[in-house]
């Protein structure tokens, strides 16, 4: 099993990424809230830098947050829920759609 994790930079997509997971029977997944680095970084000290204020021009200024969804999923899942992770926010290497990763799960209990 693996921990699916995906930041998502396009939040708009939430509800629209959750049907087509579901749709594919993964489900189970918790959403947080979050931000990265950088644009905390941006929010921050954009006057204090020259290289966090360049930095900026290259991040969506309008964005203030990511969601970060977390799901467990048979590893034979993993290719088919990158698969519609893609369908739904576009190619993940273009900037601006969102990253995924995936960790080894070696215990669970309560999950059904």
């Amino acid at each position: 099993m693996k921990l699916l994790v995906l930041i998502l930079n396009k939040v708009e997509l939430l509800d629209e990424l959750l049907e087509a997971l579901a749709e594919e029977h993964i489900g189970g997944a918790t959403i947080l809230q979050s931000r990265g680095m950088a644009q905390e970084l941006c929010r921050n000290s954009m006057e204090n830098s020259s290289f966090l204020g360049s930095l900026r021009l290259l991040l969506d200024p309008d964005r203030e947050q990511n969601l970060t969804v977390m799901t467990v999923v048979r590893d034979e899942q993993v290719p088919v829920a990158v698969d519609v992770i893609e369908r739904v926010v576009g190619d993940l290497d273009r900037p601006d759609t969102g990253v995924v990763f995936t960790l080894p799960v070696d215990f669970t209990r309560g999950i059904h």
